[in-house]
């Protein structure tokens, strides 16, 4: 996969053939529309695209990381542009006041119309996580059925928590793995599918002047073109 962009102020970054929209900007954040498929932030391998360097080549200051998305999941990401903005961000997302809106494509009809899944999660081997109820630390996500589509179902989640794989783990784990979700469903049954079907659709938070903003992101056409196979079942 490649990525590129044009120098200059307001001009667009892009990934795989795909433009990168800038959501939301001032002095203090920047907000995009992450693709699936690239990383947040560097991985382990040297040279690989990432988002962070990407914006990095483009916006003329020092741009800080405050949260993550999985690299096979797309929508809203934040970056702080300065130390001030950092620091404000970070506190609100330690006292859980940032709210955080998903939408999740699950296997299986979901005969509850929403719930609160609390169970403690842990890295286990070969990067998964994984409930443990002694060890685990504390996470919680709370859903509310969209849509029951055939043989899955449509829910929003709202992660209370930031945990790592937090709602595809706690999904899993009450028998409701993520379509597309190759590291926690059944592999054979998730290549049939081009992605991970979770989108971060919304984030709502304070800039450090005190005002509320709220940042939205559509599901992008490879999460609709998934929907829309569904939805003529």
């Amino acid at each position: 996969m490649s990525a590129d962009f044009s120098p200059g102020r307001g001009d667009q970054v892009s990934f795989d053939g795909r433009v990168i929209p800038i959501l939301f900007e001032n002095e203090d954040v920047l907000a995009v529309h992450k693709p699936e498929g690239l990383a947040s932030i560097p991985e382990g391998r040297p040279g690989r695209d990432c988002l962070l360097s990407l914006l990095a080549a483009l916006v003329p200051c020092k741009i800080y990381v405050v949260h993550r998305l999985d690299k096979d999941v797309s929508g809203v990401i934040l970056f702080a542009k300065n130390a001030v903005a950092h620091k404000c961000l970070n506190e609100q997302f330690n006292q859980r006041r940032v709210r955080k809106t998903y939408i999740a494509l699950t296997h299986g009809v979901m005969e509850m119309d929403g719930g609160r899944i609390d169970k403690p999660l842990r890295r286990f081997g070969s990067g998964r996580m994984g409930v443990d109820l002694a060890r685990g630390k504390p996470c919680v996500t709370e859903f509310r059925v969209e849509e029951r589509l055939g043989a899955y179902t449509l829910v929003q989640v709202h992660p209370i928590t930031g945990r790592r794989h937090q709602i595809r783990v706690h999904l899993y784990s009450i028998g409701h793995p993520i379509v597309g979700d190759r590291l926690y469903g059944e592999k054979r049954v998730q290549l049939r599918f081009p992605r991970l079907m979770l989108h971060a659709q919304k984030i709502a938070f304070r800039l450090p002047t005190g005002e509320e903003v709220e940042i939205e992101a559509d599901p992008p056409p490879s999460f609709r073109e998934v929907m829309a196979r569904m939805e003529k079942l």
